[in-house]
Protein backbone atom coordinates (compact mmCIF):
# COMPACT_ATOMS: atom_id res chain seq x y z
CA UNK A 1 0.00 0.00 0.00
CA UNK A 2 1.23 3.41 -1.07
CA UNK A 3 -0.89 6.38 0.08
CA UNK A 4 -0.54 9.79 0.75
CA UNK A 5 -1.72 12.95 2.84
CA UNK A 6 -1.90 16.72 2.10
CA UNK A 7 -3.23 19.01 -0.49
CA UNK A 8 -1.50 18.99 -4.23
CA UNK A 9 -1.67 22.51 -4.52
CA UNK A 10 1.07 22.63 -1.36
CA UNK A 11 4.38 22.74 -2.38
CA UNK A 12 6.67 19.31 -2.43
CA UNK A 13 7.64 17.78 0.72
CA UNK A 14 9.37 15.01 1.35
CA UNK A 15 8.09 11.59 1.19
CA UNK A 16 7.63 9.78 4.90
CA UNK A 17 10.24 6.91 5.20
CA UNK A 18 9.66 3.36 4.19
CA UNK A 19 11.27 -0.07 5.54
CA UNK A 20 12.93 -1.95 3.46
CA UNK A 21 11.47 -4.80 0.72
CA UNK A 22 10.78 -5.50 -2.42
CA UNK A 23 7.15 -3.87 -2.18
CA UNK A 24 8.80 -0.67 -0.86
CA UNK A 25 11.54 -0.77 -3.35
CA UNK A 26 9.06 -0.71 -6.04
CA UNK A 27 7.10 1.78 -4.46
CA UNK A 28 10.52 4.21 -3.83
CA UNK A 29 11.13 3.20 -8.37
CA UNK A 30 7.63 4.95 -8.88
CA UNK A 31 8.25 7.56 -6.51
CA UNK A 32 11.30 8.01 -8.90
CA UNK A 33 9.78 8.01 -11.95
CA UNK A 34 6.55 10.65 -10.69
CA UNK A 35 9.31 12.91 -8.73
CA UNK A 36 6.87 16.40 -7.80
CA UNK A 37 3.86 14.61 -9.26
CA UNK A 38 3.40 12.17 -5.98
CA UNK A 39 2.82 14.58 -2.87
CA UNK A 40 4.36 13.15 0.61
CA UNK A 41 3.92 9.31 0.04
CA UNK A 42 3.69 7.18 3.46
CA UNK A 43 0.03 6.94 4.88
CA UNK A 44 -2.16 4.51 5.05
CA UNK A 45 -5.05 6.68 3.16
CA UNK A 46 -4.87 10.18 1.49
CA UNK A 47 -6.35 13.32 3.26
CA UNK A 48 -7.78 15.59 0.75
CA UNK A 49 -7.74 19.59 0.86
CA UNK A 50 -11.03 21.19 1.94
CA UNK A 51 -13.25 22.60 -0.85
CA UNK A 52 -13.63 26.28 -1.27
CA UNK A 53 -16.09 26.54 -3.83
CA UNK A 54 -17.32 23.85 -6.05
CA UNK A 55 -18.40 20.57 -6.04
CA UNK A 56 -15.58 17.04 -5.29
CA UNK A 57 -16.48 14.64 -7.92
CA UNK A 58 -14.60 10.87 -7.98
CA UNK A 59 -13.85 7.66 -10.16
CA UNK A 60 -12.73 4.43 -10.42
CA UNK A 61 -11.34 3.07 -14.16
CA UNK A 62 -9.23 -0.16 -14.53
CA UNK A 63 -7.21 -1.01 -17.41
CA UNK A 64 -7.19 -4.72 -17.72
CA UNK A 65 -4.33 -6.85 -19.88
CA UNK A 66 -6.26 -9.13 -22.98
CA UNK A 67 -9.33 -6.95 -22.31
CA UNK A 68 -8.70 -3.10 -22.77
CA UNK A 69 -5.30 -4.09 -24.59
CA UNK A 70 -2.82 -6.27 -25.83
CA UNK A 71 0.83 -5.92 -25.48
CA UNK A 72 2.04 -6.56 -28.55
CA UNK A 73 -0.54 -3.34 -29.41
CA UNK A 74 1.04 -0.57 -27.38
CA UNK A 75 4.30 0.43 -26.14
CA UNK A 76 4.37 0.56 -21.91
CA UNK A 77 4.59 4.04 -21.87
CA UNK A 78 1.29 4.12 -23.85
CA UNK A 79 -0.55 1.78 -21.96
CA UNK A 80 -0.09 4.07 -18.97
CA UNK A 81 -0.45 7.03 -21.18
CA UNK A 82 -3.94 5.57 -22.49
CA UNK A 83 -4.95 3.96 -18.86
CA UNK A 84 -5.07 7.55 -16.84
CA UNK A 85 -6.67 9.27 -19.96
CA UNK A 86 -9.32 7.16 -20.03
CA UNK A 87 -9.88 8.03 -15.75
CA UNK A 88 -9.43 11.27 -16.57
CA UNK A 89 -11.65 11.28 -19.33
CA UNK A 90 -14.99 10.54 -16.92
CA UNK A 91 -13.89 13.78 -14.63
CA UNK A 92 -14.09 15.82 -17.96
CA UNK A 93 -17.59 14.51 -18.70
CA UNK A 94 -18.75 15.82 -15.49
CA UNK A 95 -17.20 18.88 -16.51
CA UNK A 96 -14.28 19.08 -13.54
CA UNK A 97 -10.89 19.31 -13.27
CA UNK A 98 -8.24 17.23 -12.56
CA UNK A 99 -7.32 17.74 -8.26
CA UNK A 100 -5.80 13.80 -7.17
CA UNK A 101 -5.24 10.59 -8.55
CA UNK A 102 -4.78 7.03 -6.90
CA UNK A 103 -3.29 4.24 -8.52
CA UNK A 104 -3.03 0.92 -8.38
CA UNK A 105 -0.98 -1.93 -10.11
CA UNK A 106 -1.25 -5.85 -10.44
CA UNK A 107 2.09 -6.39 -11.71
CA UNK A 108 3.39 -10.41 -12.80
CA UNK A 109 6.69 -10.81 -13.24
CA UNK A 110 6.61 -10.55 -16.93
CA UNK A 111 5.90 -6.94 -16.39
CA UNK A 112 8.09 -5.75 -13.73
CA UNK A 113 11.04 -4.25 -15.82
CA UNK A 114 8.24 -2.26 -18.22
CA UNK A 115 6.59 -0.80 -15.10
CA UNK A 116 8.63 2.08 -14.90
CA UNK A 117 8.09 2.90 -18.46
CA UNK A 118 4.17 2.37 -17.50
CA UNK A 119 4.55 4.81 -14.51
CA UNK A 120 6.27 7.58 -17.03
CA UNK A 121 3.25 7.11 -19.11
CA UNK A 122 0.58 8.09 -16.27
CA UNK A 123 2.43 10.58 -15.30
CA UNK A 124 2.61 12.26 -18.69
CA UNK A 125 -1.15 12.30 -18.05
CA UNK A 126 -1.80 13.66 -14.45
CA UNK A 127 1.59 16.61 -15.02
CA UNK A 128 -0.63 17.75 -18.08
CA UNK A 129 -4.36 17.49 -15.91
CA UNK A 130 -2.11 19.76 -13.31
CA UNK A 131 -3.67 16.64 -10.81
CA UNK A 132 -1.44 14.90 -8.21
CA UNK A 133 -0.71 11.17 -7.58
CA UNK A 134 -1.54 11.23 -3.76
CA UNK A 135 -1.42 7.47 -3.40
CA UNK A 136 -2.73 3.74 -4.74
CA UNK A 137 -2.01 0.06 -4.03
CA UNK A 138 0.52 -2.19 -5.76
CA UNK A 139 0.24 -6.19 -6.08
CA UNK A 140 1.59 -9.04 -7.78
CA UNK A 141 -0.63 -11.05 -9.58
CA UNK A 142 -0.73 -13.46 -13.42
CA UNK A 143 -2.55 -10.09 -15.50
CA UNK A 144 -1.32 -7.05 -15.83
CA UNK A 145 -4.19 -4.10 -14.64
CA UNK A 146 -4.17 -0.44 -13.84
CA UNK A 147 -6.85 0.71 -11.23
CA UNK A 148 -6.98 4.59 -11.54
CA UNK A 149 -9.17 6.32 -9.19
CA UNK A 150 -9.36 10.36 -10.03
CA UNK A 151 -10.56 12.99 -7.88
CA UNK A 152 -11.73 16.55 -9.87
CA UNK A 153 -13.76 19.49 -8.20
CA UNK A 154 -16.23 21.21 -10.91
CA UNK A 155 -17.87 24.39 -10.52
CA UNK A 156 -20.68 23.53 -12.08
CA UNK A 157 -21.67 19.22 -12.32
CA UNK A 158 -22.90 18.55 -15.73
CA UNK A 159 -24.71 14.81 -15.57
CA UNK A 160 -26.10 13.05 -18.27
CA UNK A 161 -29.74 13.68 -16.88
CA UNK A 162 -30.52 16.93 -18.02
CA UNK A 163 -30.72 16.72 -21.95
CA UNK A 164 -33.93 18.54 -23.23
CA UNK A 165 -36.09 18.73 -26.13
CA UNK A 166 -34.61 21.12 -28.23
CA UNK A 167 -31.62 20.81 -27.34
CA UNK A 168 -28.81 20.34 -29.85
CA UNK A 169 -26.50 17.09 -29.92
CA UNK A 170 -22.52 17.94 -30.10
CA UNK A 171 -19.31 16.32 -30.21
CA UNK A 172 -15.70 17.50 -29.60
CA UNK A 173 -12.78 16.44 -31.91
CA UNK A 174 -12.74 13.39 -34.64
CA UNK A 175 -14.48 10.03 -34.59
CA UNK A 176 -13.36 7.06 -35.97
CA UNK A 177 -9.97 6.06 -35.07
CA UNK A 178 -9.96 3.64 -32.26
CA UNK A 179 -12.27 1.39 -34.05
CA UNK A 180 -10.05 1.78 -37.14
CA UNK A 181 -6.95 0.93 -35.19
CA UNK A 182 -8.76 -1.58 -33.33
CA UNK A 183 -10.33 -3.56 -36.95
CA UNK A 184 -6.52 -3.46 -37.98
CA UNK A 185 -4.87 -4.98 -35.29
CA UNK A 186 -7.47 -7.59 -35.31
CA UNK A 187 -6.86 -8.18 -38.78
CA UNK A 188 -3.46 -8.73 -38.54
CA UNK A 189 -2.46 -5.31 -40.50
CA UNK A 190 -0.66 -2.62 -38.72
CA UNK A 191 -2.72 0.35 -38.29
CA UNK A 192 -2.96 3.83 -39.52
CA UNK A 193 -0.92 6.27 -37.92
CA UNK A 194 -3.28 8.81 -36.88
CA UNK A 195 -5.94 5.94 -36.12
CA UNK A 196 -2.93 4.43 -33.76
CA UNK A 197 -2.35 7.43 -32.32
CA UNK A 198 -6.23 8.03 -32.02
CA UNK A 199 -6.08 4.47 -29.56
CA UNK A 200 -3.06 5.01 -28.26
CA UNK A 201 -3.18 8.66 -26.93
CA UNK A 202 -5.67 9.83 -26.14
CA UNK A 203 -6.37 13.19 -24.81
CA UNK A 204 -8.94 13.54 -21.88
CA UNK A 205 -11.47 16.65 -22.96
CA UNK A 206 -10.83 18.04 -19.29
CA UNK A 207 -10.76 21.84 -20.34
CA UNK A 208 -13.15 21.64 -22.72
CA UNK A 209 -15.76 19.77 -19.81
CA UNK A 210 -15.05 22.42 -17.83
CA UNK A 211 -15.72 25.04 -20.74
CA UNK A 212 -18.89 23.14 -22.04
CA UNK A 213 -20.27 23.27 -18.17
CA UNK A 214 -19.68 26.96 -17.97
CA UNK A 215 -21.19 27.58 -21.16
CA UNK A 216 -24.66 25.98 -20.49
CA UNK A 217 -24.36 22.59 -21.51
CA UNK A 218 -27.29 20.62 -20.31
CA UNK A 219 -25.75 16.74 -20.10
CA UNK A 220 -22.42 15.39 -21.04
CA UNK A 221 -20.70 11.85 -21.16
CA UNK A 222 -17.49 10.62 -22.80
CA UNK A 223 -17.61 8.42 -25.90
CA UNK A 224 -16.72 4.90 -24.50
CA UNK A 225 -18.78 2.65 -26.44
CA UNK A 226 -19.06 4.41 -29.25
CA UNK A 227 -21.47 7.19 -30.69
CA UNK A 228 -24.49 5.63 -31.44
CA UNK A 229 -24.28 3.78 -27.75
CA UNK A 230 -23.75 6.60 -25.76
CA UNK A 231 -26.06 8.63 -27.26
CA UNK A 232 -28.72 5.75 -26.07
CA UNK A 233 -27.26 5.99 -22.45
CA UNK A 234 -27.58 9.76 -22.81
CA UNK A 235 -30.82 10.13 -23.96
CA UNK A 236 -31.95 6.74 -21.47
CA UNK A 237 -31.05 8.93 -17.93
CA UNK A 238 -32.58 12.08 -19.63
CA UNK A 239 -35.82 10.74 -20.95
CA UNK A 240 -35.43 11.64 -24.35
CA UNK A 241 -34.02 10.69 -27.63
CA UNK A 242 -30.83 12.16 -29.19
CA UNK A 243 -31.17 11.89 -33.11
CA UNK A 244 -28.12 11.60 -34.41
CA UNK A 245 -27.46 12.50 -38.39
CA UNK A 246 -24.53 10.69 -39.47
CA UNK A 247 -23.88 12.60 -42.14
CA UNK A 248 -22.62 15.68 -39.79
CA UNK A 249 -20.48 13.07 -37.33
CA UNK A 250 -16.80 14.10 -37.67
CA UNK A 251 -14.97 10.95 -39.04
CA UNK A 252 -11.38 10.76 -39.22
CA UNK A 253 -9.30 10.03 -42.75
CA UNK A 254 -11.22 7.06 -44.69
CA UNK A 255 -13.62 6.43 -41.69
CA UNK A 256 -16.97 5.60 -43.05
CA UNK A 257 -20.20 7.46 -40.75
CA UNK A 258 -21.46 4.07 -40.01
CA UNK A 259 -18.13 2.81 -38.22
CA UNK A 260 -17.49 6.11 -36.50
CA UNK A 261 -21.19 5.39 -34.99
CA UNK A 262 -19.56 2.35 -33.19
CA UNK A 263 -16.19 3.57 -32.70
CA UNK A 264 -15.41 2.71 -28.62
CA UNK A 265 -12.77 4.41 -26.45
CA UNK A 266 -12.61 7.39 -28.20
CA UNK A 267 -12.86 9.57 -24.89
CA UNK A 268 -14.54 12.49 -26.61
CA UNK A 269 -17.30 14.34 -25.02
CA UNK A 270 -20.73 13.95 -26.26
CA UNK A 271 -22.86 17.03 -25.31
CA UNK A 272 -26.39 18.68 -25.55
CA UNK A 273 -26.53 22.10 -24.93
CA UNK A 274 -29.55 24.80 -26.54
CA UNK A 275 -29.23 26.38 -29.33
CA UNK A 276 -28.71 29.81 -27.55
CA UNK A 277 -25.55 28.09 -25.63
CA UNK A 278 -23.74 26.70 -28.68
CA UNK A 279 -24.40 30.30 -30.49
CA UNK A 280 -22.40 31.83 -27.71
CA UNK A 281 -19.91 29.69 -27.47
CA UNK A 282 -19.67 28.24 -31.08
CA UNK A 283 -17.20 31.50 -32.43
CA UNK A 284 -14.33 31.26 -30.51
CA UNK A 285 -14.44 28.11 -29.15
CA UNK A 286 -12.06 25.94 -31.28
CA UNK A 287 -9.47 28.87 -31.21
CA UNK A 288 -9.49 28.96 -27.60
CA UNK A 289 -9.90 25.21 -26.72
CA UNK A 290 -7.67 23.59 -29.88
CA UNK A 291 -10.43 21.08 -30.73
CA UNK A 292 -13.61 21.30 -33.04
CA UNK A 293 -17.35 21.05 -31.59
CA UNK A 294 -19.49 19.71 -34.02
CA UNK A 295 -23.75 19.86 -34.37
CA UNK A 296 -24.46 16.09 -35.15
CA UNK A 297 -28.14 16.06 -34.24
CA UNK A 298 -30.89 17.35 -31.92
CA UNK A 299 -32.81 15.83 -28.53
CA UNK A 300 -36.56 14.93 -29.39
CA UNK A 301 -39.07 13.70 -27.45
CA UNK A 302 -38.54 10.01 -26.57
CA UNK A 303 -42.14 9.21 -27.64
CA UNK A 304 -41.59 11.02 -31.13
CA UNK A 305 -38.82 9.29 -31.68
CA UNK A 306 -40.22 5.62 -30.99
CA UNK A 307 -43.11 6.78 -33.55
CA UNK A 308 -40.73 7.63 -35.82
CA UNK A 309 -38.90 4.35 -35.55
CA UNK A 310 -42.06 2.40 -35.72
CA UNK A 311 -42.97 4.03 -39.33
CA UNK A 312 -39.36 3.41 -40.52
CA UNK A 313 -38.97 0.18 -39.09
CA UNK A 314 -35.61 0.68 -37.69
CA UNK A 315 -33.71 3.26 -35.06
CA UNK A 316 -33.63 6.34 -35.82
CA UNK A 317 -29.74 7.35 -36.82
CA UNK A 318 -29.33 9.57 -39.47
CA UNK A 319 -32.17 11.76 -41.41
CA UNK A 320 -31.93 10.45 -44.66
CA UNK A 321 -33.15 6.71 -43.26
Amino acid sequence: MFSTHGSPDEAFRAHQAMGQGVEFDTIRLLMSRWGDLAVDIGDDAAVLPRLISGQRVVSTDACVEDVHFRRAWLTPFEVGHRAAAAALSDLAAMGARAECVLVAFIVPPSWEGDLPQVADGIGSQVRAAGARIVGGNLSRGRIFAITLTVIGVAERVVSRAGAAVGDLVLVTGTLGGPGAALAAWENGNAPEAWARSRFAAPSPRLAAGAALAAAGATAMLDISDGIAADARHLGAASGVWLALDERRLPVGPGVEPASALVSGEEYELLVTMPPAAFAAVAERWEAEQGVSLTVVGAVESAGAAEETAAVRGHDHFGTDQ
